[in-house]
């Protein structure tokens, strides 16, 4: 149940509730439990708006940075991670595997301004090795969302 419940709001996290149940044959109140439950255990982390913002006049620059760094005794990847994720410019960091071992997602106004960040403030940090950044010139699917999708004409063409 909890599976279904999971796979079916990771898609749309605004399913109103009680379709959610009808969905998975359960009463409401029970969908509602589980939920509350997932939240609790840190399951369901959060609930997030995917947004275009190529399409709105907000200008933003996002950019993937790798970044290789001494892991520190005991603590591994683990301190430095909570490091550079507490930056408010930083959206997501993964432990990654290949010749990199962080993987920084962040946004800023201009290219200016990622690129300071992370020769002030990423570059800077103790354990920091090296960083290759990587600006996202166009997205085309975001967490499983195909971004500007294209209408194609099926109609079979005519000719005289």
């Amino acid at each position: 149940m909890r599976e279904q419940i999971l796979s079916i709001i990771e898609k749309n996290s605004r399913i109103d509730l009680h379709e959610l149940a009808v969905i998975l044959g359960m009463e409401e109140t029970d969908v509602i439990n589980e939920m509350e439950q997932m939240e609790k255990e840190g399951i369901i982390c959060g609930y997030h708006t995917l947004i275009d913002w190529e399409k709105t006049s907000v200008e933003k620059v996002s950019a993937l940075i790798e970044v290789r760094v001494t892991p520190q005794r005991g603590k591994g990847f683990d301190s430095i991670a909570e490091r550079i994720y507490k930056y408010p410019e930083v959206h997501a960091v993964y432990l990654i595997s290949g010749g990199y071992d962080l993987l920084v997602s962040l946004e800023g106004k201009t290219l200016k301004e990622v690129s300071n960040f992370v020769s002030d403030k990423l570059s800077t940090l103790e354990t920091v090795i090296s960083t290759a950044t990587h600006f996202i010139l166009k997205k085309y699917k975001d967490h499983g969302t195909v971004l500007d999708r294209k209408t194609s004409d099926e109609r079979i063409q005519v000719t005289p």
